[in-house]
């Protein structure tokens, strides 16, 4: 069931620059996941990934499908918006997480202090 043979010139060149651009996206995320120096720095690696890498990667697969079988396929879409609405919502709450653990044991590199963001609960 190899539809490449039968894929139009022009479906074949958006898929490729679709998956190379989800592919590039999910190089420079895995990179900043690596290099940048703390927790808050790294969050923004995954988060770009997941929105725009894989968007990017899902839009290919569709487009591909959607040609080779002459219907419309909108798994992918349904994934995508998945994907959308809750990639961020989990970000920001492990973000949370983090901000409210650093509060906790008093550490600094968190960038707030307790009366900022979070009221402490008192010991």
């Amino acid at each position: 069931m190899s539809g490449l043979a039968q894929l139009p010139a022009w479906a074949a060149l958006a898929v490729a620059l679709l998956l190379a651009l989800g592919a590039t996206v999910a190089l420079i995320g895995a990179l900043g996941l690596m290099r940048l120096p703390s927790f808050y720095q790294r969050i923004h690696g995954p988060a770009l990934v997941v929105t725009l890498g894989a968007g990017a990667i899902l839009l290919a697969s569709m487009l591909y499908f959607t040609v080779a079988q002459s219907r419309p396929v909108v798994h992918e879409l349904i994934i995508f918006v998945f994907i959308l609405l809750t990639a961020p919502v989990v970000s920001m709450m492990v973000m949370r997480a983090a901000i409210y653990r650093d509060l906790r044991t008093r550490r600094p590199e968190g960038g707030a202090t307790a009366g900022e963001v979070y009221t402490m609960p008192e010991q």
